[in-house]
């Protein structure tokens, strides 16, 4: 199973998806005045601002909650209680309303495409891959056929050797493999590509879906075997029932040997180097040489991932028969591909993915299917975002949000400096680290080519396999080199934002930079409450519990004392046990360690927009406006941008398998914040009082 570079570079991403060479910052006093000079000048001109009179949704509060009892609920509270989820949608919030937008904008474009009577190369790769996923006739008549290769050759397995080359090949025909492995940056040598290997092979959200005794995880994994028998049957392979349970308990022993979530994040006990050639003896009893030979990758550093589950899955690989593993592909090859295959192997696969695991009720409308297939990176994300940024990004909003970065990294600056539980030589150190961040704002100076992509508009399956080879090539040609920085991780029209720790840089694509995130004609405590602190999020993410482990080159080590690192870590763990305390759905809490770097980002960005505030005001006193101070209107703004209604299935598969605690949580962070508690007198007697001892302060 190919695991994506690009794809990877989001691991610490808001979501919760221009660039260029930073400048050199300029100092505390000129970016102070740059601060001042964007708050003077962006005046609020009642009726300008998209959302209400000054970029904040008033209607959406529920003025009838204590805001020190639920700010969740006072925020955003009316808008939750009469906003029905509509049928196709298992989560709907402020992300949800953005991703959409850009949805609508990209189906805008591909229109206009379908109209013209001339298209350059990379509109009619665009047209054509659209065609081919819309016409509905032709993948019904097909059925199962655009996989029986796949198939075939799964059912020819005749050794562990075909085995092995067969997982090595699962990239490429979305079938799966219990052993991943990807191009990725060397994170002792961040110029230097290197190929990560590590467990996975799981078709349920997380290993806790199999381990858990509870009775709503059995009656997931009930209805998993059943689901997995009815996509059997429906490509004609016998004994469905059989082979269901088998792959059932196949996948429970690879869940058994799989590190929990929160470790499987942790940099330190995931760097384990090894050269190529040594990797036989150190795990031995597995064809390597056939699993790596069909990504045609020859590089000769690797990185493994998890050692221990590593070998233990050999042995599982090994131990089971290998009627049981060819099961195992058939399914996953039938259930990864029903996106692309016949209406009624889509549904059933639906009917369990959809319905039963994660509470949609409908299948989203085809269009927009085929718009999510077209919107990745390792996709035609690329040629429909560069005419996404000609015709619905401004540029001005990129030089604005340029100054929005630099007035945060001013405001980090000055908290850094300030800590009084960080000694003067990891000051230092974090201080060089923030002035190295490179941000990247709304599109990559160097798009993306597709000289030599063919797509046909009568051949989807074709189609998509077509990409990945493509893509795969290109990585091919470029892991011996020195790695590409100018590379994105996200598309332009994505509604995301991430923190790339090997090239220790910031990125914020195009999609985000739109209201209730960013507003131009908004009130600036808005855009500092909402943008300002996302930028303040990634930001946060290169100091969180593992960015905190990469220098300001990117490279993984430690550039702290003993006693500094200590320090930080108490403070960590009282974040994780806060969050930990948060249960949406009765026995099922927030994982407050696998989501602590999530946490830290919210907690220390907010801290860092606020100051960023307080700053550009130059010592003024806020307006007032509708009521409401400069400091209300921020905390408020970051609390809608975190609105959201869910399925209860959804809350659980973000609950189990998710980075992020859900937005209800996440709009709680200003409890750790002084201002909060003084903007919206809060007292002991609220329910999200923490004492000043308890409130988390990091950055």
């Amino acid at each position: 199973m190919k695991y994506s570079i690009l794809a990877a570079v989001i691991a610490a991403s808001l979501g919760v998806s221009g660039c260029q060479k930073a400048e050199t910052p300029a100092s505390t006093s000129e970016s102070a005045s740059a601060s001042k000079q964007s708050a003077d000048t962006a005046s609020v001109d009642k009726g300008n601002a998209e959302l209400g009179s000054f970029g904040v949704d008033l209607s959406a509060r529920d003025e009838s909650v204590d805001p020190g009892d639920d700010f969740f609920m006072y925020a955003s509270g009316n808008w939750y209680d009469n906003y029905e989820l509509p049928a196709d949608k298992t989560r709907y919030g402020a992300f949800s309303a953005l991703a959409e937008r850009s949805e609508e904008q990209v189906k805008a474009i591909i229109d206009d495409l379908m109209s013209k009577d001339e298209l350059n190369a990379e509109e009619k790769l665009v047209y054509d891959f659209y065609q081919s996923y819309m016409d509905t006739k032709t993948i019904n008549e097909k059925g199962v056929a655009p996989i029986k290769d796949v198939l075939s050759d799964i059912d020819s397995i005749d050794d562990t050797s075909a085995l092995a080359s067969a997982f090595g090949n699962a990239w490429l025909t979305d079938s799966i493999s219990p052993l991943w492995s990807g191009l990725w940056y060397n994170r002792l040598d961040p110029n230097e590509y290197q190929v990560n290997v590590g467990v996975a092979g799981l078709g349920l959200p997380d290993r806790d879906y199999y381990l858990n005794d509870t009775e709503r995880f059995a009656k997931i994994r009930d209805a998993y075997v059943a689901h997995i028998e009815e996509m059997l049957s429906l490509a004609g392979e016998d004994k469905a029932a059989e082979k269901a349970q088998a792959i059932m308990a196949l996948e429970t022993r690879i869940a058994e040997i799989q590190w929990p979530r929160e470790k499987r994040r942790d940099r330190d006990l995931t760097l384990n180097q090894i050269e190529r050639d040594k990797l036989s003896e150190q795990y031995p009893d597995f064809d390597w040489d056939a699993f790596f030979e069909p990504s045609g990758l020859k590089v000769p550093s690797l990185n493994i991932t998890q050692p221990e589950p590593v070998r233990d899955l050999i042995s599982i690989i090994n131990d089971a028969s290998l009627q049981d593993w060819k099961s195992y592909m058939t399914y996953h090859t039938i259930s990864n591909n029903a996106d692309l295959l016949a209406e009624n192997i889509y549904q059933a696969n639906f009917d369990f993915y959809g319905r039963t695991l994660s509470g949609q009720q409908e299948p989203k409308p085809r269009w927009k299917r085929a718009v999510n297939q077209m919107a990745g990176t390792e996709s035609l994300g690329f040629a429909i975002g560069k005419i996404y940024v000609d015709e619905y990004f401004p540029e001005s909003s990129k030089q604005q949000m340029s100054e929005l970065v630099e007035n945060l990294r001013t405001a980090l600056r000055q908290r850094i400096s300030d800590l009084d539980w960080m000694s003067e030589e990891t000051k230092k150190n974090a201080l060089e680290k923030l002035e190295a961040f490179r941000p990247k704002i709304g599109y990559p100076d160097e798009w993306q080519g597709f000289a030599g992509l063919n797509v046909d508009e009568n051949n989807l399956v074709q189609n998509v396999r077509n990409l990945r080879q493509f893509f795969q090539q290109q990585d091919v040609e470029r892991e011996l080199e020195k790695t590409d920085r100018e590379r994105w991780g996200m598309t332009p029209q994505r509604v995301n934002a991430y923190y790339n720790s090997s090239f220790n840089e910031i990125v914020f694509p195009a999609a985000i930079l739109q209201p209730p995130f960013f507003d131009p004609n908004a009130d600036p405590a808005v855009n500092y409450g909402a943008i300002g602190a996302v930028i303040g999020h990634e930001m946060g993410h290169g100091f969180d519990d593992q960015g905190s482990k990469s220098d300001a080159k990117g490279i993984q080590r430690n550039w702290w004392t003993d006693a500094d690192r200590e320090a930080f870590e108490k403070k960590a763990d009282k974040l994780a046990a806060q969050y930990s305390e948060y249960e949406p759905i009765e026995g099922n809490f927030v994982n407050g360690r696998n989501s602590l770097g999530e946490n830290i980002g919210d907690v220390g960005g907010l801290a860092m927009a606020y100051h960023a505030y307080q700053l550009s005001l130059d010592g003024k006193e806020a307006p007032v406006i509708d009521g409401l101070t400069g400091d209300q209107r921020f905390f408020l703004a970051w609390a809608q941008v975190w609105k959201e209604k869910r399925t209860e299935q959804s809350m659980l598969n973000q609950l189990r398998a998710g980075t992020h605690a859900p937005g209800r949580y996440r709009a709680l962070a200003p409890r750790n914040h002084d201002a909060w508690y003084e903007a919206f007198d809060v007292t002991k007697d609220d329910d999200l009082y923490l004492a000043p001892e308890e409130r988390v302060r990091i950055w």
